[in-house]
């Protein structure tokens, strides 16, 4: 027994090892990229907020009337990092190098975290392949290495808070993780009531440390704003709905049928809501199931968040990026495989982000593959045996047939 424990341990080391040099190379990439490239207008956007907040602060920042920009819709902390960014800026760093940073940083741990995550529920081969796609995934080498945007870094936190209060039993930890996640973009927010719901299950002082995790932060990063600004912070963050971009998803088959254009403005106005509930309560049915498979419950919120959505965005293929994998790996990899096409497609155009008819083919085949993954996965995570010990108390694996005893042709893919 000690010497199949000690090759266990020696194969998650190795494991490990691989992944972290595949996530190495990724992570170059995604620099050299950055680099490179003047990246989409996103680019010129935050650095224009950045600058702003370098005036006004990352508080009032709200209240501000920015010319030549839209408006400021992201969560306190993002204002933090972009002021830190732009005083980086100002010892004569690229901007533009600068703000793909973070992002890039967020698929070197989200690798690492996926093939945490997956080696607990499948083989570890499988874990191994997973977590080498989240490394070399072309949807996040795209929307991070050359976007630019925030939205990988929201996901990391995401799938970190499911982990750590699932996996590591650290329901502290996991509120801080949760709380940072929809502080930096507010998408996360769908996955919150399962990241509660399995904190609940696991007993009253499960839950009071998840809470106190999460209020401690949300106080310490919301709290001056909501003081401060609050309607501001409503109209741009809580109640912003997206661009009336008709691109992707439902809007674009409600294009495709010919629905009319009333029905397409309340998509994508008053009635979008109507699709992000959904999401909700996937994420929590999956949740109250099953909470030991809670990492998997977040991937379901997040993919049907971006199946559903009524916006359109190439970045916004960051949300299933690493979640289907997550819940399988031939999900994640013809998911990101055909996203992937799409997103380099799209950003490899003339402008900085181009739609042409072959990416708006991709996106509605990329559309489907999402769907079908998120079902095949949905089917796993409810195939598995009822949870023997819910999230933060000490009990047996999440699955109930140990890891080494799975012959070798088994592994869950």
């Amino acid at each position: 027994m000690g010497i199949r424990m000690w090759c266990e341990t020696w194969d998650v080391r190795r494991a490990r090892a691989v992944v972290l040099a595949v996530s190495a190379v990724g992570l170059l990439t995604r620099m050299i990229i950055a680099a490179n490239t003047p990246g989409p207008t996103d680019v010129r956007f935050f650095e224009g907020f950045a600058k702003a907040i370098g005036v006004h602060g990352p508080i009032r920042i709200y209240e501000q009337p920015l010319p030549g920009l839209p408006v400021y819709n992201h969560p306190p902390l993002a204002g933090w990092m972009l002021l830190g960014l732009n005083d980086l800026a100002e010892f004569g760093m690229s901007f533009g190098a600068l703000i793909r940073f973070p992002a890039s940083i967020a698929d070197f741990c989200c690798a690492l975290l996926v093939l945490e995550i997956v080696r607990r529920r499948a083989a570890l081969r499988t874990a191994v392949a997973c977590g080498i796609g989240v490394a070399l995934s072309p949807v996040l080498i795209a929307t991070s290495g050359y976007h630019g945007n925030t939205d990988a870094v929201a996901i990391v936190f995401a799938l970190a808070a499911a982990h750590l209060l699932a996996d590591r039993k650290a329901p502290l930890a996991a509120g801080v993780a949760a709380a940072l996640s929809i502080s930096v973009k507010f998408i996360p927010v769908v996955a919150l009531p399962a990241l509660f719901i399995a904190a609940l299950r696991g007993g009253r002082p499960v839950a009071a440390r998840f809470a106190a995790g999460f209020a401690a932060v949300f106080a310490l990063v919301w709290g001056p704003v909501l003081v401060a600004v609050p309607r501001q912070l409503k109209e741009n963050v809580l109640e912003y709905a997206g661009g009336s971009y008709h691109l992707w998803g439902l809007v674009r088959f409600a294009d495709v049928f010919g629905l009319p254009e009333s029905v397409v403005t309340f998509m994508q106005g008053g009635g979008h809501f109507l699709f992000v509930l959904p999401c909700v309560a996937a994420g929590a049915w999956i949740a109250w199931r099953r909470p030991a498979q809670l990492p998997g419950a977040v991937a379901v919120a997040l993919g049907l968040l971006l199946l559903l959505s009524t916006a359109s965005g190439l970045q916004y293929l960051t949300w299933a990026a690493a979640a289907l994998f997550v819940l399988g790996f031939r999900e994640g990899l013809a998911y990101n495989c055909v996203a992937g096409l799409t997103a380099v497609l799209g950003y490899g155009g003339r402008s900085a982000v181009r739609w042409s008819e072959p990416v708006l083919l991709l996106g509605a085949a990329g559309w489907i593959v999402l769907a079908v993954g998120l079902v095949t996965g949905v089917r796993r995570l409810l195939a598995t045996p009822p949870d023997t010990g819910p999230p933060g108390r000490p009990g047996p694996a999440p699955l109930a047939v140990p890891r080494t005893s799975q012959p070798s042709g088994s592994a869950v893919t």
